[in-house]
């Protein structure tokens, strides 16, 4: 696009004295200029195709103008702001006299614009037509009545009060090719990166403008109304790096100088700001203006070893998602995560015994500015003197469920189960096992659904990699007597104890309270945490499988439970291609015994969202 502001300098200046007046009081919106009739007729046609009033005028010089108009001075004002906020007219446009034209060649038959005798356009909607408004328009003498040079100069000041882009002269493609060469290697890359964000290149970031970098250039003049020439002028490389920006207005990027840490780096200040240092970590904290938005900085002394130690920590915290990629080198690491509340990116790095680095945590969702943010920091990451104290951790820093300060993942929900083979098999209820995005054993272990049964109550786990429990269970094929002492092994905290827990109790029924075959009552106190562990006779043989407590909105006693029995569990895993261990009952084993062979066999099944 061809735009100058030639004359905008002795426009402005003869608009402030009053020049307007020897004019009839009348504006004009310049829009461009051309230094071609050609050119101009051209850019007319495309104008006149969405805009009223478009005028065209001799310059001089062998200039052209393209202009709005005539329109009131207060008007034009509020017109100008209106076209140049829905992006209708360039950027520089400006308030010019009727005086500054010359000959009007614009629309075809049209008089000089100086002993044109229409009345300036007034403040009818932009959709109206020519014809329109001069139907619509009062003729009255006020409609002829003329405005003082000093409301004109008052117009044209609170137009001006607007920030003024700086006015970017127009360039041939061979200019544009010259000033190419003078870009440094990084503007280039910026230049391909911007490209890659708009959608138009999917090549490398190299720098190097080749026929994949052309062919993008193309397609971005294209779809933003420039002539296709494959090279970027000085202004359309303006207008790509702004669009490329803009998704960064309101944050407050800019550098962020950590002396306690020894880190430098960009961060969106408008969001965050500093909040304390829990080593390893300067934790910026959000003003809840975008949420969950939390930066962290990483500093502290170690090698290698260190250096892996922190990569598996990082992704305990609630604030590293388990998806995404991640990688760990020799001389640092990254991690991406993102679940459906929040999504991170760190980057570290080890240099001279020192481990520093970055996290940025964002809203699911906001991809287009997590990814700039990200980028921005990662760009502008150095490491400065100085590095964090290890001992530096304040005494609200250190709990169960925290590290430095940070909360660490902890799953939706954790039950019991037990193994039922020599590979890991594991048997738990179905309930505690739907709508998970991952499964684990003991928090460690992924395990994959193998076979579920609703109307049964319970569900099959096998782990992803192989693992050889302590103990395996074994199946009671006979009724045990009612009243006898049964044992449910389980995890009535959650899984803060690493081993499972048993409550002593007695079986009170061998069908539930609806006659169910499957069922068995029992007279025992649990937790949720408890559902999916196996039940033992004194013996140590496993009569059923605890199910979670449900009573159909029925408000049952403190002590009742209920258990699939070893017979519907045995029939289950035949079902599934698995015979399991069974046996009869025996004598009852020592209280130590039964203690130990319960959390041998029993597993912690942990729900992650």
């Amino acid at each position: 696009m061809l735009r100058t502001i030639l004359f905008a300098g002795t426009a402005a200046l003869m608009l402030a004295q009053g020049a307007a007046a020897q004019q009839g009081d009348v504006v004009y919106i310049q829009i461009e200029a051309q230094p071609s009739l050609t050119e101009a007729e051209a850019r007319l046609r495309d104008y006149s195709a969405g805009l009223q009033n478009v005028n065209g005028f001799s310059l001089g010089g062998g200039w052209y103008g393209i202009a709005l108009g005539p329109f009131d001075p207060q008007v034009a004002a509020d017109r100008l702001r209106a076209l140049r906020a829905a992006g209708q007219i360039p950027r520089d446009s400006y308030l010019a006299a009727a005086g500054e034209y010359g000959r009007q060649f614009w629309p075809v038959g049209a008089g000089v614009a100086q002993n044109a005798t229409q009345p300036p356009v007034s403040a009818e909607p932009l959709e109206q037509t020519p014809s329109e408004e001069a139907a619509e328009a009062p003729q009255t003498e006020q409609t002829q009545e003329t405005t003082s040079s000093s409301e004109l100069a008052a117009a044209l000041a609170e137009v001006e009060a607007e920030p003024a882009e700086p006015e970017i002269p127009y360039e041939t493609v061979s200019q544009a090719r010259r000033g190419e060469q003078s870009l440094s290697a990084a503007e280039r890359r910026q230049l391909q990166v911007a490209l890659q964000w708009s959608g138009h290149y999917d090549s490398a970031i190299d720098g190097a403008f080749g026929a994949g970098t052309r062919n993008a250039m193309g397609a971005w003049q294209r779809d933003n109304g420039y002539e296709v020439t494959g090279i970027l002028t000085t202004r359309q490389r303006a207008d790509l790096l702004g669009q490329y920006n803009a998704v960064l207005d309101g944050l407050g990027m800019s550098e962020v100088s950590d002396a306690e840490a020894g880190v430098a780096v960009s961060m969106p200040t408008e969001l965050v700001s500093f909040d304390r240092y829990e080593a390893p970590f300067a934790i910026y904290s959000g003003n809840g203006e975008v949420e969950n938005a939390q930066v962290l900085l990483i500093s502290q002394p170690g090698d290698r070893k260190t250096l892996g130690g922190l990569y598996e920590i990082l992704q305990t915290l609630e604030i590293v998602p388990l998806d995404g990629p991640r990688s760990l080198r020799r001389d640092g690491f990254s991690i991406t995560g993102e679940n459906s509340r929040i999504a991170s990116r760190t980057e570290v790095t080890l240099q001279g015994g020192e481990i520093k680095g970055w996290t940025l945590v964002w809203p699911a969702g906001d991809d287009a500015r997590f990814e700039r943010v990200a980028g921005a920091m990662s760009a502008s990451f150095r490491p400065i003197p100085g590095v964090l104290n290890p001992a530096e951790v304040s005494d609200n820093g250190q709990t169960l469920d925290l590290v430095s300060g940070l909360p660490i993942r902890t799953p939706r929900a954790t039950v019991a189960g037990f193994f039922v083979d020599g590979r890991g098999t594991v048997l738990t209820t179905a309930e505690a096992v739907q709508n998970c995005s991952r499964l684990t054993l003991d928090g460690s272990y992924d395990a994959e659904l193998l076979q579920s049964d609703a109307a049964l109550g319970v569900a099959l786990l096998r782990p992803s990699a192989a693992l050889a429990p302590r103990g395996v269970a074994r199946l009671r094929t006979d009724l045990p007597r009612l009243n006898s002492e049964v044992a449910v092994a389980g995890f009535p905290y959650g899984g803060v104890l690493s081993t499972a827990t048993l409550s002593f109790g007695a079986l009170q029924d061998s069908k539930g309270l609806g006659g169910e075959e499957t069922l068995a009552r029992l007279a025992v106190d649990v937790t949720p945490g408890d559902a999916g562990g196996p039940v033992l006779d004194a013996g140590g043989a496993v009569v059923g499988l605890l199910m979670p407590r449900d009573a159909g909105g029925k408000q049952l006693p403190e002590d009742v439970a209920f258990a699939t029995d070893a017979a519907a569990l045995i029939e289950f895993l035949r079902g599934a291609g698995i015979s399991g261990t069974t046996m009869q009952g025996e004598s009852a084993l020592a209280p130590e015994d039964l203690t130990t062979a319960a959390r041998d066999m029993t597993v912690a099944v942990n729900c992650w969202e």
